[in-house]
């Protein structure tokens, strides 16, 4: 009886051993896909990425140059249309690629060209507040990396939403400068929610400010130092500016653009609606005429185009940062100087392939778990079992 009983014995203590040894294999799995999918991925993917090169080199021409980085439409779920899922996979993406590029390419200064939120335009006060709290949370920043946001029609609505109330909560918590200058470099940020050129108050007011910026721009230029209408204090640094605004310049579709982030092919086709899916034609005119700008950068559409206007302006339209738009995230990385730029595009981890990388996960889970149980043969038992029987025939 005894040795039955250290059999028994052996027998029940080997079977925990077993079983130990698959509950460790099952976690160092898991530990292991979780550490690949949620962090590492991010450094392997933004680690390619590399600054452009200017083509006049700053130490050449005396002009410093500045690291900017331009992402757009992050959509931070609101309350009614935000599941909590959705929210938690979403924006814990959009927070682990934003600090691993801070980190990783350590830029000057980030714009993030509007939409901000996905229901700023009719969150409640508390809401609005709980959003914010999770918008400064994912998008942390050092003291000396400057961030700089441009509102878009989800932050304050429509032209037939938008509301004094909105744009004034909206400026409170960002402070939005409409010109910054840094290192001779001149940057206007347009609210081009407002420019619906239908003379409402709102609207007036942005064409002013416009006016008032384009005023101070022609002033820096050389031939406008000496005119009576200027002053030293408004004197700028001589350089063309960058425009960056939330709507796209007008143009008649996305048929002209191309690339991995760009529309679908059975969407480019589709016609713009003005003051919907891009500014109006008389209000685009009037921008590149005011501001005569050496460079756009707009969002809205979710996708990447490039365009070309009137004497040679380019315009970049710039793909959304989350998953939720689309599979292919990415933001665009700008090398500047007073007179000249170059832009580099940085892709995200595609979200399909994060899945994938969790799909092949569970495979691996299984087998391993069906050959525990043994109602699967081990693979290494079932090849030789297959080469042998291919010897003898």
């Amino acid at each position: 009886m005894a040795l039955i009983r250290l059999g028994f014995g052996r027998q029940h203590l080997c079977l925990l051993r077993r079983r130990s040894f698959l509950l460790s294999k099952l976690i160092a799995v898991v530990f292991a896909v979780l550490l690949f999918c949620e962090f590492l991925i991010y450094y392997l993917v933004i680690f390619r990425c590399d600054w452009p090169e200017v083509k006049t080199p700053a130490h050449n021409s005396g002009q410093e140059t500045l690291k900017a980085m331009f992402l757009a439409d992050t959509h931070l779920l609101g309350e009614i249309r935000g599941h909590w899922l959705d929210k938690l996979r979403r924006e814990w993406q959009m927070e682990r690629a934003f600090q691993t590029a801070l980190w990783l390419l350590q830029p000057e200064v980030v714009f993030i060209l509007g939409d901000i939120f996905d229901e700023g335009k009719w969150s409640s006060p508390q809401a609005w507040a709980d959003d914010v709290e999770r918008f400064q949370k994912i998008f942390r920043h050092p003291h000396h990396v400057l961030l700089k946001v441009v509102a878009g029609n989800h932050d304050i609505g429509f032209h037939y939403q938008m509301s004094t109330y909105k744009i004034k909560r909206f400026e409170k918590v960002f402070n939005p400068e409409r010109l910054f200058s840094w290192k001779g470099i001149n940057f206007v940020m347009v609210n081009s929610v407002a420019l619906e050129g239908d003379g409402c108050n709102l609207c007036s007011e942005a064409e002013a400010e416009i006016i008032e910026i384009s005023h101070k721009l022609n002033c820096s230029r050389e031939q406008e130092h000496h005119s009576s209408r200027c002053t030293d204090e408004q004197l700028l640094p001589a350089s063309a500016p960058v425009l960056l605004q939330h709507f796209p310049l007008y143009r008649r579709s996305d048929a002209n653009c191309s690339g991995d982030d760009a529309a679908p092919l059975e969407e480019r086709d589709i016609p713009f609606k003005e003051r919907y899916d891009a500014l109006s034609r008389e209000a685009s005119q009037k921008l590149l005429w005011w501001l005569r700008p050496r460079l756009v950068l707009s969002g809205h559409t979710h996708s990447a185009c490039e365009v070309l206007h009137g004497a040679g302006t380019m315009e970049i339209s710039v793909p959304s940062f989350s998953w939720r738009n689309r599979n292919n995230p990415s933001f665009i990385m700008g090398m500047l100087t007073p007179t000249e730029y170059a832009l580099a595009k940085c892709y995200l981890p595609y979200e399909n392939t994060v899945l994938a990388t969790y799909c092949v996960a569970v495979g691996f889970l299984a087998v391993l778990m069906l050959a525990h149980f043994k109602l699967l043969a081990s693979p290494l038992l079932f090849g030789w079992n297959l080469l042998r029987k291919l010897k003898t025939t």
